[in-house]
C-alpha cells in the first residue's frame, strides 16, 4: 500500500471516529439529560454560583436556541447556554453549564493556551477561508507553489485544533474540581459528569486528528510531487 492509499484509509478511519463521537456525545447528553440532579441546580443556577464564587459577577448568562450550543464568548465576556442547559436540573446541563464557565476562569486567570488560542483566532479565520481554494486550485493546475501555500494555511488551522485540545480538558477538569467541592454534585453523581465532559471532549480529539492526518497527506502529495 502507498502512502497516500495508506494516509487515505487513516483518514477514512479519522472520519468514522469523528460521526462515532457526535454520535457519542449525542446519545451520553440526552442518557444524562433525563437524570436529574440530586441538588435540584438548574445550568442556569450551576453556572451562575460558579462564577460568582471566581469573581465573576459582571459575566451574564443568556439562553440560547438549539442543541449543544453553549459556549463562552471571550469577547463580550458572555456564557452563552442552550435552552436545555439553562433550564434543566439533569446531570448533562450542570456539566455543560460549569465547564463553559471554566472558560470564563481560563479568561480571567489569563490561561495561556486560551490566550494563545485567542491571539491567533483572525490569523486562523483567514488561513482557514483560503486553504481549501489553494489546495484545489493547486492540485488541479499542477501548481505546487499554490500547494504549498495552501499547506501552510492549512497547518494554522491544524495548530489551532491542537492548540484547542489542552484548552477543552482545562475547562473541564476545573468545572469537575469545582462541581465536587462546592458541593454542585453527589460521589455518585460524578460518574455522569465524568462521562458527558469525556464525551464532548471526544469530538475535539477526532476534529483534531483528522485534519492532522488531512495535513500529512498534503505534505506527502506535495514531497512526492516536488
Amino acid at each position: 500500500m502507498s502512502f497516500n492509499n495508506g494516509m487515505f484509509v487513516l483518514i477514512i478511519i479519522a472520519f468514522l471516529l469523528s460521526l462515532w463521537a457526535q454520535f457519542r456525545v449525542k446519545g451520553t447528553f440526552r442518557r444524562w439529560s433525563e437524570v436529574p440532579n440530586q441538588n435540584g441546580m438548574t445550568g442556569y443556577d450551576a453556572a451562575r454560583h460558579m462564577l460568582d464564587a471566581n469573581g465573576l459577577h459582571d459575566v451574564p448568562i443568556e439562553p440560547v436556541r438549539g442543541s449543544l450550543s453553549d459556549h463562552y464568548d471571550p469577547i463580550n465576556r458572555v456564557v452563552r447556554l442552550s435552552e436545555p442547559v439553562y433550564y434543566e436540573k439533569s446531570i448533562s446541563a450542570l456539566s455543560v453549564a460549569c465547564h463553559e464557565v471554566g472558560h470564563a476562569i481560563q479568561h480571567k486567570e489569563s490561561y495561556p493556551m486560551l490566550a494563545l488560542r485567542h491571539r491567533i483566532f483572525p490569523i486562523v479565520n483567514f488561513a482557514s477561508g483560503l486553504a481549501p481554494f489553494l489546495l484545489i486550485a493547486g492540485f488541479i493546475f499542477n501548481a505546487m507553489n499554490l500547494v504549498g501555500i495552501g499547506i501552510i494555511f492549512f497547518s494554522v488551522t491544524v495548530a489551532f485544533q491542537l492548540i484547542t485540545l489542552p484548552v477543552e480538558f482545562n475547562a473541564s477538569n476545573r468545572a469537575r474540581e469545582i462541581m465536587v467541592s462546592e458541593g454542585y454534585i453527589r460521589n455518585e453523581e460524578e460518574k455522569g459528569v465524568a462521562k458527558v465532559l469525556n464525551a464532548a471532549a471526544l469530538t475535539y480529539v477526532a476534529a483534531a486528528l483528522i485534519s492532522l492526518l488531512e495535513l500529512i497527506r498534503y505534505i506527502g502529495i506535495f514531497n512526492s510531487r516536488d
